[in-house]
């Protein structure tokens, strides 16, 4: 276990920091090229992806101390290192703010009172609107802008407290650090569920603030975790080619994390499809107009492509045991989910752009190199921050409880 154990040696951080400032530079570009709104819709889909794959990553390492979970704690280790994206995800998001408070129109049309509704079909002005004025405790700029950052101050101090509770007990191997990683992961849980729910209806749901779903923060949360299981996979099998992992991950640990991919794929289709029925069967304008605009153009093509992309092709594939423990097929497998949760938060975002006649901007006319460039910039930094915690502690957390359970998980049943 000696050579597992000690502080393994990781690719030069610097090359993925410079990747995330050329994405930047170019998604940057955007906004003189195509204007500001191509821009602003951009970071906004960066962002909210980014913060999706933060937030699974955070709700998995609260779920495996609430579940005291063993065969998950070398995973967990790679998890912690990717929580210390959170502090860089909170500085770029300063962007949004100050579109928020300088140009708000260009995503949040209710933050203006005085924005003519004529733009997106309606009759007069915000402030006339009674749907606004109803939500408007709520849709307001002060609020918007204090509860995101309560919410990144949360998150990162969630962060913070089980990234010392693992890496100090690496030293002195005492027990408190995870009992303390359980109390706290017993109030994050609601913590982190709240300000979720909070900041994915302030961020994307209200750009269209006449829709109505009580749906929507469940349907982000699956997202949230469809894309940390993928990245967590990809970060055991990188290191598994790497050789650390050599002798660790055995085919019981990829089996482990194959049943969650799965059953949140199934998961997601149960939150998505009881929206669209639930929708669909009231059947309140205020309620359809939403997918209304999503079936016309190739906004129905995208569609066809979540419902096959997002559901079929992964439950139909991870249903298989053969390919759940396949480690050069699983990687691929959760590298096209998280490309499916981007394509997912186009959907939700990117419509909201409107041309002269009210109908949603064409998919493809969306700036979809400058939203492509925004993701690579924004995760170019969370890679470099996972790499730079990397190479400071073990490779296992060694002195974990647990970490003999999960080194030997099932090992009598492992190929």
């Amino acid at each position: 276990m000696s050579t597992h154990a000690s502080s393994p040696s990781a690719p030069a951080p610097g090359k993925a920091l410079l990747v995330g400032i050329a994405g930047i530079a170019v998604s940057l570009l955007g906004l003189f090229v195509h204007g500001a709104e191509k821009f602003a819709t951009s970071w906004l889909i960066g962002m909210t992806f980014w913060v999706a794959v933060a937030l699974g990553v955070l709700f998995l390492v609260m779920i495996h101390h609430i579940f005291d979970a063993g065969w998950s704690v070398m995973l967990r280790r790679q998890y912690e290192h990717w929580l210390s994206s959170f502090t860089w995800l909170a500085l770029l998001f300063v962007p949004l703010l100050v579109i928020a408070w300088t140009h708000p129109t260009l995503l949040w049309s209710w933050m203006d009172p005085h924005y003519d509704l004529a733009a997106h079909g309606g009759h007069g002005t915000v402030g006339d609107d009674v749907l606004w004025s109803k939500k408007s405790g709520f849709l307001n700029r002060n609020f918007f802008t204090g509860f995101t950052l309560v919410s990144f101050a949360a998150w990162i101090g969630l962060a913070a407290i089980f990234r010392r509770n693992s890496f100090t007990q690496d030293g002195d191997g005492d027990a408190k650090w995870t009992l303390s990683s359980r109390k706290w992961a017993a109030g994050g849980i609601p913590l982190a569920a709240i300000t979720l729910s909070g900041c994915i209806i302030l961020w994307v749901k209200s750009t269209e603030y006449h829709w109505f779903s009580t749906m929507y923060a469940v349907w982000f949360f699956a997202n949230c975790m469809r894309v940390g299981l993928s990245l967590g996979l990809i970060l055991m099998v990188w290191l598994w080619c790497r050789g650390d992992f050599k002798g660790l991950l055995n085919d019981n640990h990829m089996h482990s994390i194959g049943q969650l991919m799965f059953a949140f794929t199934v998961f997601w289709a149960y939150v998505t499809f009881s929206q669209y029925f639930l929708i669909w069967n009231a059947n309140v304008p205020e309620e359809t107009f939403w997918y209304n605009i999503r079936e016309t153009g190739d906004w129905f093509y995208v569609g066809m492509t979540l419902l096959f992309g997002h559901f079929f092709l992964p439950f139909l594939t991870l249903i298989h045991y053969p390919v759940k423990v396949n480690k050069k097929l699983m990687p691929y497998i959760a590298f096209f989910i998280a490309s499916i949760v981007l394509l997912d938060i186009c959907y939700n975002v990117m419509p909201s752009q409107k041309v002269a006649s009210g109908d949603p901007l064409p998919f493809l006319q969306g700036g979809l190199i400058w939203t492509i460039a925004a993701v690579i910039g924004i995760g170019g930094i969370c890679v470099w921050a996972y790499l730079r915690s990397f190479a400071t502690t073990k490779l296992i957390p060694i002195r974990d409880p647990r970490i003999g359970e999960c080194l030997t998980y099932h090992q009598g049943h492992a190929d």
